[in-house]
């Protein structure tokens, strides 16, 4: 029995701090082998969280080599926005050309509100619609090829080159932004609230709709090879598929769009797949 309370006794352990010199004891304390490993993880433990601490919420973790930082981030989501920007971009000049070759083949256009609808119509497009296009296409191919061969037209009416047409003007107002072929190929045109937008030639609507950039747009097609485009109105008066003649009022002159500024008609004139400068062609 006392054998057992004397090895009892022997578990207990006692840390003292003694003065080298008097041997005066400054500091002691009592304790056990559970209260050392309990001590020892606890400050295991306190200063891995403080560790932790330190390096997720404190500017020092983008010291640590390929850490991300606050610019990297940043131009992360500047690319992904670019990067969906331009798959708009590049969706709407299919539509705008699937709707180009059916207004060509005498077909009825797409009717497009928006960017998506338009995208999930051509997703929903079956392989029978696609093998009927491309025999079109053939087709007109074909047709065109045979005309400049003849030097004849299936019309009966003669193109003349850009230069010998007679252009209505759009908009009667004032030229606040000129066209610069490398900063800005098209002209802003600034003009009282309500003006009238109208079609510079006669033609075909190939495009109407709203984007979150341009506003109300609408855009048409004439002959030799023209396209006229009149951005930012406050209300489009034509709709895709609707045939214009010259001087036809087609819109209302608005500020609409993330990218406007005040109510101007932002007009594009385009010949042979290269924007030119309307003011050589059009009296403003």
């Amino acid at each position: 029995m006392a054998k057992d309370k004397k090895g009892r006794a022997t578990s207990n352990y006692r840390l003292t701090m003694v003065d080298d010199d008097t041997h005066d004891q400054i500091w002691s304390r009592k304790f056990t082998k559970l209260n050392l490993i309990v001590t020892i993880v606890t400050a295991i433990v306190v200063t891995l969280a403080l560790f932790w601490c330190l390096v997720a919420l404190t500017p020092v973790k983008t010291l640590i080599p390929g850490y991300p930082d606050a610019r990297t981030k940043h131009d992360a989501i500047q690319n992904a926005i670019r990067i969906d920007s331009l798959e708009n971009v590049i969706t709407k000049w299919e539509l705008y050309s699937e709707n180009l070759r059916r207004v060509v083949a005498g077909e009825a256009p797409l009717k497009i509100d928006s960017i998506m609808e338009a995208r999930s119509k051509a997703r929903d497009m079956s392989e029978k619609d696609l093998k009927d296009i491309a025999a079109k296409d053939s087709l007109l191919r074909k047709e065109v090829a045979a005309e400049d061969r003849f030097n004849i037209t299936s019309g009966s009416k003669k193109v003349l080159p850009i230069e010998g047409m007679h252009f209505f003007t759009p908009l009667k107002g004032v030229i606040s932004q000129g066209y610069d072929k490398a900063l800005h190929p098209y002209i802003d045109i600034t003009a009282p609230q309500n003006s009238v937008v109208m079609a510079v030639l006669d033609g075909t609507v190939i495009s109407a709709g709203w984007t979150d950039e341009e506003g109300y747009t609408i855009r048409l097609q004439h002959d030799g090879d023209i396209i006229s485009v009149y951005k930012h109105n406050q209300k489009l008066m034509k709709k895709t598929g609707d045939k214009v003649t010259a001087g036809t009022a087609i819109a209302i002159v608005g500020g609409t769009g993330s990218t406007a500024d005040g109510d101007h008609l932002h007009f594009e004139l385009w010949h042979k797949g290269e924007a030119v400068d309307p003011t050589k062609y059009i009296s403003f």
